[in-house]
């Protein structure tokens, strides 16, 4: 009788099943949670480089967060922190202008959001010389 329930492993496979799946899926939220955030980081980068370029060529502040709001594909766009250095009325031919774009980020992956508390947003800027 002993023997019998020995050898009978009916339902190992599921055990072990049940012991790696929230594992695996712990692992693919991640992996999505690390593209959707290089896709933002990507995004805003893109989106920072075009901005600073109109104030290169002379645009005024308001038109840069004009433009940078509406390139943006982002849920709320009024969370966008725009930060644009120096402002137009102190830019003058030759200087520098730098334009750093914020959004703020939530992770997807369950705890990651309470490990990462130094990942609170996403940043990006550029700078460009003044035409």
């Amino acid at each position: 009788m002993i023997r019998k329930f020995r050898k009978d492993q009916r339902g190992q496979s599921l055990t072990e099943f049940a012991l790696i799946v929230p594992l695996l899926l712990l692992l693919v939220s991640g992996i999505i949670d690390f593209g959707r955030f290089c896709y933002g980081y990507l995004e805003l980068q893109m989106a920072a480089q075009e901005t600073v370029r109109l104030g290169g060529l002379g645009r005024s502040d308001s038109e840069m967060e004009s433009f940078a709001r509406d390139y943006l594909n982002i849920s709320d766009p009024a969370k966008l922190t725009i930060t644009i250095s120096p402002p137009d009325s102190q830019r003058d031919s030759g200087d520098y202008v730098t334009v750093t774009l914020q959004t703020p980020y939530q992770f997807v992956t369950p705890l990651a959001n309470d490990l990462l508390t130094s990942v609170s947003g996403i940043s990006a800027y550029s700078t460009i010389r003044v035409e």
